[in-house]
């Protein structure tokens, strides 16, 4: 018998409904359209505005979309892993609280916290998850409210970020489709340039902890950038050439959505054509371990039996990595 692969049948995504673009985000700080299109190419960002609503909320609605779509019944999912970096409380995990809202009952369920890299390191997890044989259908979750910790008076960082979540289904096939290879990897000693300062069992949060404004995105934008530009390209072409892989042999390229120059970087050292880029940065801003499964979501309809597919990710950690998929149906 061949050997088991993790292929992935379908993709669900849900954004809120609610559109912050930069002309209203320029009335709340001192920024422009022209800074932050000229920066990082954003124009608008989906923001979640229900009250008492998190990540499970828009995950669960994903899910919804992706169950819709392929038949698929609750009760036959038996594992879910959700890339978050916003759960809706440290505990219990974002993953349980979809499993309630979908009417999962019998299977397990589990966070995974890699920041704005979540998604493809759920993705790489839950392949070989599948490959274990142990289980059959499994819900990959990437997906954050970055909202909830975005301080709004930072006007080099409030611009960057929205809301969303995407999700794949992923089952085991013997055919020569799925998850192929990956490379993912963590230096923490990057930590301290891109973190959530306060919050955690470290610096609990506390009334300092507010008053210094500790509870939303600390970012040091140089350094993270310097540091995605090399190692999200650098990852990507040394993916494709470990599978002896060519621009020309990529479908789609669908890099994490953080800054157009990144992804810039990234089909310039892939030899990807620019118009085999999957982007959607300029209506979602940076929405983290959403970013790459809604871009799936959107183009699902593009993609062909067969297609290679990059998916290239940067974030807090550092963590960063790329994923070979060749897409299933």
């Amino acid at each position: 018998m061949s050997q088991i692969q993790a292929v992935i049948t379908g993709v669900g995504g849900y954004v809120p409904e609610y559109i912050l673009n930069n002309q209203e985000l320029s009335t709340m700080m001192d920024t422009s359209d022209e800074w932050i299109t000229s920066r990082v190419g954003i124009k608008e960002r989906r923001i979640l505005k229900e009250p008492n609503t998190g990540t499970s909320f828009m995950a669960a609605k994903a899910a919804e979309d992706l169950f819709s779509k392929t038949g698929t019944k609750p009760e036959e999912i038996d594992l879910i892993i959700v890339g978050t970096t916003t759960p809706d409380y440290i505990f219990p995990s974002c993953a349980a609280m979809i499993a309630d809202k979908l009417g999962i009952k019998n299977a397990l369920a589990f966070d995974l916290q890699a920041a704005c890299s979540g998604f493809i390191v759920a993705l790489n997890t839950a392949s070989n998850f599948i490959k274990s044989g142990q289980y059959k259908k499994v819900l990959v979750f990437g997906a954050d409210k970055m909202s909830s910790i975005t301080n709004y008076n930072d006007r080099t960082t409030a611009p960057l970020f929205g809301d969303g979540a995407g999700v794949v289904l992923l089952e085991p096939t013997h055919e020569a489709f799925g998850v192929m290879d990956s490379l993912i990897f963590t230096d923490g000693a990057g930590g301290k340039h891109l973190m959530l300062k306060a919050g955690g069992s470290a610096n609990p949060s506390s009334h300092e902890t507010i008053d210094r404004n500790e509870h939303g995105i600390y970012q040091e934008g140089q350094n993270v950038y310097k540091h995605a530009v090399t190692n999200m390209a650098g990852v990507s072409g040394d993916l494709m050439d470990k599978n002896n892989l060519k621009g020309e042999d990529i479908a789609w390229l669908i890099p994490h959505q953080a800054n157009l120059r990144i992804i810039d970087a990234v089909i310039s050292r892939t030899g990807v054509a620019p118009e085999k880029a999957i982007i959607n940065i300029d209506r979602f801003g940076n929405t983290s371990a959403a970013s790459i499964p809604l871009c799936m979501w959107e183009s699902e309809k593009k993609f062909k039996k067969g297609d290679n597919l990059i998916l290239t990710a940067f974030g807090a950690g550092f963590t960063w990595g790329a994923v070979w998929v060749k897409w299933g149906y």
